[in-house]
């Protein structure tokens, strides 16, 4: 009995210190989009290890089959698109990658003045 109530204990501590992820940057792609192969060749092996992908993890979504658990501010007509999620709600979104230089500039502006991300300089 005494090494259930340790383990349920255990398990609940454990839970309870895992990050609640409420907010994410969901990016919208489609297959053949030639801007999404280049931002997935130049931002998307190194997104998740920078302040700004830890702060909103990155989760993809296709352009013709939209997540059912979230709810876009309108629809979504370019690939890429990046939309910033805060509770299954859209906040802001960038649409279009332009170049590594532009992106980071730009998702770290949206994650600052739409989440209160204070990570990363800009």
């Amino acid at each position: 009995m005494k090494f259930r109530t340790f383990f349920a204990a255990t398990a609940l501590a454990f839970c309870t210190s895992l990050p609640a992820w409420a907010v994410e940057l969901v990016m919208v792609e489609q297959p053949g989009c030639y801007t999404c192969r280049l931002w997935n060749q130049e931002i998307a092996p190194i997104y998740p290890k920078t302040e700004a992908g830890q702060f909103a993890p990155l989760r993809r979504a296709e352009l013709r089959h939209p997540p059912k658990d979230l709810t876009y501010a309108r629809a979504v007509n370019f690939t890429p698109t990046f939309i910033l999620i805060d509770e299954g709600q859209e906040i802001a979104r960038l649409e279009g990658y332009p170049g590594e230089d532009f992106f980071w500039w730009h998702i770290e502006t949206l994650l600052a003045e739409k989440a209160g991300f204070e990570g990363a300089t800009r």
